[in-house]
């Protein structure tokens, strides 16, 4: 019976004093001299928020007015407790279409769905299949004064990454250290070309440099190159639009770092997307 009064006793306490302020010095008094057992207010404390003063001063103005050794123990242990921390949300997931979120280094191109919603296509860095030298009789006849072309020829009637937009919307994303290729050092957008391809039965090529008489050069076929604009987003990070209308046909964006005629090295980075005329 004294134990089911005392459990009745703690519970209306309680409740008056969570409708109230966090119990002090000054309510630890007050249940003292109202007679509540040492259990009784113990466990209040235990179980409510405190703020109190456990200096020296403190301690002996709680002992003068007839605290127990026990709650005042309680009362330091309770001030001395951690705080609860708030628990701390979760950072949001990336999304993985905003084009201001961080993303690996590459191209990508923008799609547009039906109903507004975006997305970002990588798209895959092709792979030349081999490079192969035109015009050679010309330049042997002039000696040197018509130069050879170099092309590159990429696998492959058609790109796998298409777009139906006839601007289409491309991001570029170059890591700190400004490598997109194994061997490029690209740090920018004004090393990319965009030219249309030459559009082969089972492949696709470009020119990617010229030889002469004691010359060489590395470039692009120039009566192939698209104009476009490039805004920078944030650090790394661009957004590309072709200047005009893009006919359908297979494209490409291409950087050269070096020639790469046989023996004279270099690298040329290559990255191919298709427009379907709507």
């Amino acid at each position: 019976m004294r134990k089911l009064l005392l459990s009745l006793l703690f519970v209306a306490i309680s409740s008056l004093l969570t409708a109230q302020q966090a119990l002090n010095n000054d309510a630890i008094v007050k249940l003292s001299k109202a007679g509540l057992s040492d259990d009784v207010i113990v466990s209040t404390i235990n179980s409510s928020a405190g703020a109190y003063d456990t200096s020296a001063d403190g301690l002996i103005a709680l002992k003068s007015a007839g605290v127990s050794d026990k709650v005042v123990a309680a009362l330091v242990t309770k001030a001395a407790a951690p705080t609860a921390q708030p628990a701390v949300a979760a950072p949001a997931a990336m999304d993985e279409n905003d084009p201001m979120a961080q993303h690996d280094p590459g191209i990508y191109l923008l799609k547009i769905d039906h109903e507004g919603h975006k997305k970002l296509i990588l798209i895959e860095r092709a792979g030349a299949g081999h490079a192969k030298t035109a015009n050679v009789w010309g330049a042997a006849f002039t000696y040197g004064i018509s130069k050879a072309k170099v092309k590159a020829e990429v696998p492959g009637a058609h790109a796998s990454t298409r777009t139906e937009e006839p601007v289409p919307v491309f991001y570029m994303y170059f890591p700190p250290t400004g490598n997109l290729g194994a061997a490029d050092t690209i740090t920018s957008p004004t090393q990319f070309s965009l030219l249309k391809l030459e559009e082969k039965s089972d492949h696709r090529e470009t020119a990617i440099a010229k030889v002469g008489f004691a010359s060489a050069s590395a470039g692009t076929d120039e009566k192939r190159v698209i104009k476009f604009n490039a805004e920078k987003i944030r650090a790394y990070a661009y957004k590309v639009t072709p200047s005009g209308n893009l006919a359908g046909g297979e494209f490409a964006f291409i950087a050269a770092t070096g020639m790469s005629t046989a023996g004279t090295g270099g690298s040329v980075a290559i990255y191919d997307f298709g427009v379907d005329v709507k």
